[in-house]
């Protein structure tokens, strides 16, 4: 579970219902009167050599609140409400997705995302398919059947007042009906993103079919994530045998690991 010195907090309430409009527009005027949206950027940390070395910013919005199953998030200069449900592991904003959201803010000279097709797997809240559209990017958020109604909650919330593309919410059953559903002729991702998706579960030779089916040339993955178990740096090692696997970043404080990868040229 992740920790408060990351900034994240886990929900008391797990109503998953969409809120109706009115109560919305309460959340909208609370919040404006109540928080303000302070810039920061990620700073890096001393380093030798490798990868760059992040210090997770506190991005969560400390704010009092009435709402308690909402987390309130300031990325790109947008206060983003998040609800979340420790009723599912999916519907939790987990660290590797703070990571990246920050990276993806403070680095997009490096990482331009703007006018790109974004795929993220495993998207849960949605807080980074949500970042990377106010981005500039045309996003689409895929999950569990189970994770898509507060999935799009969260994506309609936090962008239907927005110049941006909406990223479009879809379901993506890891390692099933890839063709059909997905079919390469016609879904080519310049970016496939991923947070927090491996750990110790059943279901990683899946995720790594997945992901190579959807890595096609030209596409970057871009995977963050806790490192907690030794499941994790073997699908590390498995995920090397079929891309290019470099590492973007470390956020030591959390155990998070940015990683970039590339399809391998015949």
């Amino acid at each position: 579970m992740p920790h408060r010195n990351i900034s994240v907090m886990i929900s008391t309430q797990h109503q998953l219902l969409p809120k109706s409009d009115q109560r919305i527009m309460e959340e909208e005027e609370f919040l404006e009167e109540n928080s303000e949206c302070e810039v920061s950027n990620a700073y890096p940390l001393a380093s030798d050599s490798g990868p760059r070395v992040f210090k997770i910013l506190p991005k969560w919005v400390p704010k009092a609140s009435y709402y308690f199953d909402k987390e309130h998030y300031c990325y790109a200069s947008h206060q983003i409400t998040i609800q979340e449900s420790i009723e599912s592991l999916g519907a939790i904003v987990w660290p590797g997705a703070l990571a990246l959201c920050q990276y993806l803010e403070s680095n997009q000279q490096e990482i331009n995302i703007k006018d790109k097709k974004i795929l993220e797997i495993g998207a849960g809240t949605g807080l980074v398919s949500i970042v990377a559209s106010i981005l500039g990017a045309f996003v689409t958020a895929t999950d569990l059947p189970e994770i898509l109604e507060n999935l799009e909650f969260n994506i309609s919330r936090n962008t239907r007042n927005l110049n941006v593309h909406k990223p479009e919410v879809r379901k993506l059953v890891w390692g099933e009906n890839l063709s059909e559903e997905f079919p390469k002729a016609t879904h080519h991702y310049d970016f496939i993103v991923a947070t927090d998706v491996v750990y110790n579960h059943t279901a990683l030779d899946p995720l790594l079919r997945t992901i190579s089916y959807l890595c096609q040339p030209g596409t970057i993955l871009l995977w963050a994530n806790k490192f907690r178990f030794s499941t994790d740096y073997e699908f590390l090692d498995s995920l090397g045998k079929i891309l290019n696997v470099t590492q973007l970043a470390e956020f030591p404080e959390s155990n998070v690991k940015l990683f970039k990868g590339t399809v391998r040229e015949n």
